[in-house]
């Protein structure tokens, strides 16, 4: 019965955020105030356990999560993680659009939201896609399978942060970042083979504008170099297992 409790307070959550557009915050507490009153647990007694939980996760990785959202922030208004894409374009080359938009979205995706990602990388999906004639919907599928793939697995993402301190590793983010980076190469492989066998096949209608990928690069302005827009990958956000209280180490 609890784990039928726990499914409906998940799928309570999903449903208030996709179809109601409840903020994320606001259908994470009504799924949590749901699966305590259907477990038979007392008012005052989830009203603690909401705040033994959310403190203690905020408590000890809480500065990790805002720098790793800072980071992202900044990669995405300075235009690295377009410099990133243009280093990956020219690694793997023209003639396989696909596994670039794989790629990108793999390492994109580490520092910046996919949402955000997504958003940006959009006009270089359909100039690349417009300029090796393939499908749009088979670059958005191998772009979004990328940006996922590590969005969801590997920190400094606030979700898998928030995955590690409730399992008790925030201790260990550097093995984090590693696990889920080897494990994040399976799913975007399977994404990028979904895109070149199932979703070249699916046409969708072309909103007509014109794309140049060398215009969309000119248009940006000044980028960073590529040592400075790869730097945060490189450099793992890890704590110490006996850490400073709130402090956070690079």
């Amino acid at each position: 019965m609890l784990f039928l409790v726990i499914a409906i307070g998940v799928l309570l959550i999903i449903v208030a955020t996709t179809k109601f557009k409840v903020h994320p915050f606001l259908s994470l507490m009504l799924g949590t105030l749901f699966v305590g009153f259907a477990s038979g647990m007392p008012l005052m007694k989830i009203v603690e356990n909401i705040n033994t939980g959310f403190g203690g996760i905020m408590g000890g990785i809480g500065l990790v999560i805002v720098f790793g959202t800072i980071i992202g922030t900044i990669l995405e208004k300075s235009g690295a993680a377009l410099r990133m894409a243009e280093v990956v374009l020219r690694i793997v080359g023209p003639k396989r659009p696909q596994l670039a938009m794989s790629l990108i979205g793999y390492i994109v995706s580490i520092p910046v939201f996919c949402d955000s990602g997504f958003v940006i990388l959009n006009s270089l999906r359909k100039a690349l896609a417009k300029r090796a004639k393939v499908a749009l919907a088979s670059m958005s599928v191998a772009l979004a399978t990328g940006l996922y793939a590590t969005h969801t697995l590997v920190p400094p993402t606030p979700g898998p942060i928030a995955a590690a301190g409730n399992i008790g590793a925030d201790g260990f983010l550097g093995t984090i970042i590693l696990i889920g980076l080897i494990v994040a190469i399976p799913a975007t492989v399977v994404g990028y083979f979904w895109a070149t066998t199932v979703a070249r096949k699916i046409e969708v209608e072309d909103d007509g504008e014109e794309l140049d990928y060398d215009e969309i690069v000119r248009s940006f302005g000044k980028m960073p170099s590529t040592f400075k827009a790869f730097l945060p990958i490189v450099l793992q956000i890890s704590r110490t297992r006996k850490p400073t209280p709130g402090i956070a180490r690079l």
